[in-house]
């Protein structure tokens, strides 16, 4: 497991990118759980964001890909609307302690 950051970086409805060893993903925080996935969506392969560190949509209650609109669901990554419905993004394993966000890339 890599370290990402603080557990206080990732603030609740909020989504932060990161840039691990040239892999790019981000976290998403909900409900106190902390969620990471791979920035790239499944439809064309490009990166979510509207700009940087925005990866949700204007509710904060879904991930929206900035390219078409595309949906998912913040805790699983499924692609619940749009040209990828049924796909979904690659999943982090991640685990949070005393020291912070961790994820296995």
């Amino acid at each position: 497991m890599r370290f990402v950051c603080p557990s206080d970086v990732l603030a609740q409805n909020a989504s932060l990118g990161f840039d691990i060893d040239g892999q790019k993903l981000f976290g998403v925080r909900r409900e106190g759980t902390a969620y990471f996935y791979v920035n790239r969506c499944p439809h064309r392969r490009v990166p979510l964001e509207w700009k940087p560190d925005h990866f949700l949509d204007q509710s904060t209650s879904l991930i929206q890909c900035a390219t078409h609109g595309a949906l998912f669901l913040i805790e699983t990554g499924e692609c619940v609307s749009g040209p990828c419905v049924g796909q979904s993004l690659i999943v982090l394993p991640s685990r949070e302690d005393e020291k912070g966000l961790w994820v296995q890339i």
